[in-house]
């Protein structure tokens, strides 16, 4: 049974401005301390178990050419433009209709691209598990993160003693939680951190949007026929932008049954915004991650990037510093979430030079 991949990557970072842009998000980033960007860091730890050929990316057209850039090993066919964002739903379906076109039979994980996994070994480990129960028996397979603090950002996963192979029977899908009853979730031990991270048959995916998002699979079907046609751009552009923009765990994951969860204690990040740097580098003495051409002191808990021209800093705590040729941001740590306030004044205003 042929294994694939589809790594969606068509996200902005916006939280990760000013080095996040529109012509170069998150993704295509190098945040650790490797030279490797966040999506080429993704594909690598998934080679052992994926052919490279058999890997899609879900991506903005704008971005084709970084892919093919940064990932050359990619068939150019695998790269599958969207000519809007219509959320996770038919993103997914999209790549399962380019993989059932070559193989009905063939297994496909569903993966972010700019999340960070610290023990790549376990992390293969378990997804192999996951195919496992994937193709023996024709369930939706999650990844789940066990939580180790009570995360208001993440939605939850409550799972069931009902085992099968490395996986429990998923209850029920949670949406964000206050502070409050996210305490209770880590209290009670069986809920776990929805990571984005699927494993199932492309023939039971496309059931499942038969099921549950029937006008969905009619427009991504009609794609599906043009594939390998001279018409399957103008069918792409005609069509994708009608479908519903609904996310895969409100379209199918919260209504289906037969879904296994797999915790997963690999070392998850998700990396999503300033903050995790300190998390994902090495820090100094003082608790800080600095970069580039900086000089600090009196400085603690800081997270400081420059480029080209000094940045002193001077008496500063629990401060982010990112400078870049055409702008600076400076931020509480504390308010790393709100930097996307910073996007919209930007919009706001016209100054999408700044974008």
């Amino acid at each position: 049974m042929k294994t694939t991949a589809l790594i969606m990557a068509g996200g902005r970072g916006e939280r990760f401005w000013p080095r996040s842009r529109k012509n170069m998000p998150k993704q295509f980033l190098s945040l650790t301390d490797d030279s490797r960007t966040m999506i080429q860091l993704t594909v690598d730890r998934i080679l052992p178990l994926v052919d490279i050929k058999d890997i899609y990316i879900a991506t903005n057209g704008a971005y084709k050419e970084l892919v093919k850039e940064q990932l050359p090993g990619i068939p150019d066919e695998n790269i599958l433009c969207e000519p809007v964002g219509r959320n996770t739903a038919p993103c997914i379906g999209l790549a399962a209709m380019h993989i059932l076109k070559k193989d009905e039979d063939a297994l496909m994980m569903v993966l972010p691209s700019d999340s960070l996994i610290k023990d790549g070994d376990r992390y293969r480990e378990l997804i192999s598990g996951g195919f496992e129960i994937a193709s023996g028996h024709d369930s939706l397979v999650t990844m789940g993160i066990r939580p180790n603090y009570p995360e208001t950002g993440y939605g939850y996963i409550k799972y069931t003693k009902d085992r099968v192979l490395s996986g429990y029977r998923v209850e029920r899908f949670v949406e964000k939680p206050s502070l409050e009853r996210a305490k209770e979730y880590l209290e009670a031990g069986d809920y776990l951190w929805n990571a984005g991270m699927f494993i199932w048959k492309a023939s039971v995916i496309r059931k499942q949007f038969e099921n549950f998002l029937p006008d969905m699979i009619k427009g991504l079907e009609a794609i599906g026929d043009a594939i390998g046609t001279k018409d399957e751009e103008r069918v792409l552009n005609e069509i994708f932008p009608t479908l519903e923009s609904v996310s895969i765990d409100y379209g199918i994951m919260e209504k289906a049954d037969n879904i296994y969860t797999i915790p997963g204690d690999f070392g998850w990040d998700d990396v999503g915004s300033w903050t995790a740097v300190a998390r994902i580098r090495d820090m100094d003495k003082d608790g800080n991650v600095i970069d580039g051409n900086v000089i600090a002191a009196g400085v603690n808990d800081c997270i400081i990037q420059a480029q080209d021209k000094l940045v002193a800093a001077v008496g500063l705590k629990g401060i982010v510093v990112v400078d870049t040729p055409d702008a600076m941001l400076i931020c509480d740590k504390s308010a790393t979430a709100d930097i996307k306030k910073v996007i919209e004044l930007l919009k706001s205003d016209g100054r999408e030079e700044y974008l």
